[in-house]
């Protein structure tokens, strides 16, 4: 009898120390989507022109994602700086499927 008066207490006193710590999570806000539906603004632009070949982009806060892309051959560069020449463009290479590298896209296979 004294056995099962513990047991039911130790599980009692198990369940309140659960419920105390998970209680905090149910206050918790939820991660992803948001209730209110409204659209925000981007946070980074895309400078190009109705018609442009070249578009530069930036995909960070970093000043070292900043990038160039030709729209017609869908070449893509770094923009870059140095302390000899100052900003310039770096080629980003692509990888193919084989392994290799090259400064244009890979052509889709039909």
């Amino acid at each position: 009898m004294k056995s099962v008066i513990l047991s039911i207490l130790f599980s009692f006193l198990i369940s309140l120390a659960l419920l105390y710590i998970t209680e905090p999570l149910t206050y918790a806000q939820p991660f992803g989507l948001r209730s209110s539906t409204e659209q925000k603004e981007a946070r980074f632009h895309i400078l190009s022109t109705k018609n442009g070949r070249y578009i530069f982009g930036q995909i960070s806060d970093s000043h070292k994602d900043k990038f160039m892309l030709d729209t017609l051959t869908g070449r893509l560069w770094q923009i870059a700086e140095s302390g000899e020449v100052g900003l310039y463009l770096r080629p980003v290479p692509y990888r193919y499927g084989n392994g290799k590298y090259g400064n244009l896209p890979e052509r889709p296979k039909r």
